[in-house]
């Protein structure tokens, strides 16, 4: 692996961590009953999902770091390829997380726009790299 995939990679896997610090938090949500997230189904719904693709897309963009370097990419676009991969477990979970801070919020403000930004950042960068192994 190159030096710049292998310190992605680096980050990435301090990330599982957080991910797990997470799940144990929505958990003890469950079971204190905490007021705001169980008798809010919105919020609980948006942080579940934000829980769950923070842990599937840092394990995903691991995969991907390791297809990158293999890529017949220019390194200036193995160098984007890998930052929009990355953005997705950020930016997506973030527009969850963020969207319903408050327990009573029952709509997503704006800020949900955050998982519509990963998403393009998925999009683009898979299509960059599945189109650079080609």
């Amino acid at each position: 692996m190159s030096p710049s995939s292998l310190s992605t990679a680096g980050v990435l896997l301090i990330t599982v961590p957080l991910v797990a610090f997470g799940g144990v938090s929505l958990l003890s949500f469950v079971m204190k009953n905490v007021p705001g997230y169980l008798d809010n189904p919105v919020r609980r719904g948006l942080w579940r999902a934000g829980h769950a693709h923070a842990g599937v897309l840092v394990l995903f963009a691991l995969v991907a770091m390791l297809y990158v370097d293999q890529s017949g990419l220019p390194e200036g676009l193995k160098a984007l390829t890998r930052t929009l991969i990355v953005a997705a477990p950020i930016l997506m979970p973030l527009g969850f997380f963020l969207s319903v801070v408050r327990p009573s919020d029952t709509k997503p403000s704006k800020l949900i726009w955050l998982t519509v930004a990963g998403g393009a950042c998925l999009a683009v960068g898979t299509l960059t790299l599945g189109i650079g192994l080609l």
